[in-house]
């Protein structure tokens, strides 16, 4: 009895170490969002950079990131999840390290799309790890703590990336991740178990890695330049059409093959196609405040990089300290309620931030900011519960991955589009005059709004208000949890042997 005593003791700090591990990585990722873009100046004149050669030091991390993270979460359960999470952060470490000793702008820009490929490893393989390290009951508590790690990353990366870049040097902002990462691998080594999709062998589909990451590739880009090429150039139609035409191809080929890379038994469980639609929107309109508010404070009320950020820490502090929160409550009324308020916050939010003016105070957006933080974080943690929870714990890495890469995709879509209404609005890429510049922005996030508000009426339709257990005596292959869940309960499906 003492020996059985002491390993749920054991077995009981391991997890926590396990989420302390995945949340030191999740720093780091998030980190690197957001902290490089107040150095960019910096960047620009050390190397006399182009503003083209400045936007691919953000966007090629974003695009390997976004395209890769399904391919990192399923290759994760084949080969082994804390497998996969040190290769990520081993890899990002490295590619830190030469960012900081780039000689030149395409040397970062190389770098930073070898960051951008570490983390797409890294990022799925932290939500599987800790669903894999906590049971469903638990899961919303631990994923909620990993949501506000997450949101104080993108709280502090615009101030430590002012504060390094003028008292240190730009390249201290990649320096940090070193012992960050080091941090990572060590606890990592100690406390996580190794886990995998016992349910298939060591198959990997090459074919479906090659068209999807093809495919995906075609389509970011066409996002993120979208507003600079032009959207009806022949450049951008023809990745859309090369883009659809590849992922109609990777879909032909996965429903052949013997071991796919995507399960599309999810996608009949309306809990998951849920919370991945609510990933999308939320996204969509949080990404797309941030970036176009960023600019309002600076072009418009005259703040710098720096001051910008810090008063953006209303929000984000809203999300570190609310997140774990909304993940206890999703643990005891599941995650529709959480949900559906969080969106209807954030709404509310938007709405107040388009009724800003040329001569708007910041006091006058302190309320729409905290109300962005409140709501944000009552939809993160629920939301990806609700997503892991509605899949067998053995396909944990690639629901990870389908998960974060419909994040993803949903920020640069909503910057992407929003942005082109913006211009639209104002006749120039650059904002026209400060009225255009503030008409536009009203335009823009009161489109965000409306988005939101659709966001809301999708979670209501989709799912759950409550978590049923369901017990099994052998391992649940995804197709048998996909239509458990299928009609919208939050349902937590483990093989027997995982409790």
């Amino acid at each position: 009895m003492t020996r059985y005593r002491e390993k749920l003791i054991t077995d009981a700090n391991a997890k926590w170490w396990a989420l302390a591990a995945m949340c030191f990585a999740l720093f780091m990722v998030m980190l690197d969002n957001t902290v490089i873009n107040v150095a960019l100046p910096s960047i620009q004149r050390e190397y006399d950079a182009s503003i083209g050669a400045l936007e691919w030091a953000i966007n090629g991390y974003t695009l390997a990131f976004a395209v890769l993270l399904a391919t990192g979460g399923r290759l994760g359960d084949i080969f082994g999840r804390r497998r996969g999470f040190l290769f990520g952060v081993t890899v990002f470490a490295i590619s830190s390290a030469t960012a900081g000793l780039a000689p030149s702008e395409a040397a970062l820009v190389a770098s930073r799309v070898v960051q951008g490929i570490g983390a797409a490893f890294m990022m799925p393989a932290t939500l599987s790890i800790i669903t894999n390290a906590f049971p469903a009951e638990e899961r919303g508590k631990a994923i909620g703590t990993w949501a506000g790690v997450s949101a104080l990353a993108l709280a502090v990366g615009p101030v430590l990336g002012g504060f390094l870049t003028e008292e240190v040097s730009w390249r201290a902002i990649f320096y940090i991740n070193l012992p960050v990462a080091a941090g990572a691998i060590l606890a990592s080594l100690f406390a996580v178990r190794e886990s995998r999709d016992e349910t298939v062998g060591r198959e990997v589909d090459y074919a479906g890695v090659a068209l999807l990451t093809a495919g995906l590739t075609a389509f970011v880009l066409a996002l993120v330049e979208g507003n600079a090429w032009g959207w009806d150039s022949p450049e951008i139609l023809g990745l859309f059409a090369g883009g659809i035409a590849l992922l109609a191809a990777f879909v032909a080929v996965e429903l052949r093959v013997r071991a796919p890379m995507i399960q599309f038994g999810f996608f009949r469980s309306r809990q998951f196609v849920g919370a991945n639609a609510v990933a999308f929107i939320v996204s969509f309109a949080m990404l797309g405040m941030f970036f176009f508010m960023a600019l309002y404070m600076q072009n418009i009320l005259g703040y710098s990089p720096l001051e910008a950020g810090v008063r953006f820490l209303p929000s984000t502090l809203m999300i570190v300290v609310f997140a774990p929160l909304s993940g206890r409550l999703t643990d005891r009324i599941g995650p529709r309620p959480p949900i559906v308020a969080g969106m209807l916050i954030v709404t509310a939010s938007l709405y107040l931030q388009s009724r800003v003016g040329i001569d708007t105070a910041y006091g006058e957006l302190l309320l729409p900011f905290v109300l962005m933080g409140v709501g944000m974080a009552l939809v993160m943690s629920p939301m990806s519960t609700a997503a892991m929870n509605a899949v067998d714990v053995t396909k944990s890495g690639i629901a990870s991955g389908i998960l974060s890469m419909w994040r993803m995709v949903g920020g640069t879509f909503g910057v992407a589009v929003l942005g082109a209404i913006f211009q639209a609005e104002t006749g120039s890429a650059v904002g026209g005059t400060p009225q255009d510049f503030v008409d536009a922005l009203g335009t823009s996030l009161t489109i965000g709004s409306v988005v939101t508000l659709a966001g809301a009426a999708i979670a209501a339709l989709t799912l759950s208000g409550g978590i049923r257990r369901v017990r099994v005596d052998t391992p649940v292959a995804e197709t048998g949890a996909a239509e458990a869940a299928a009609g919208g309960a939050d349902i937590a499906v483990e093989p027997a042997a995982s409790r």
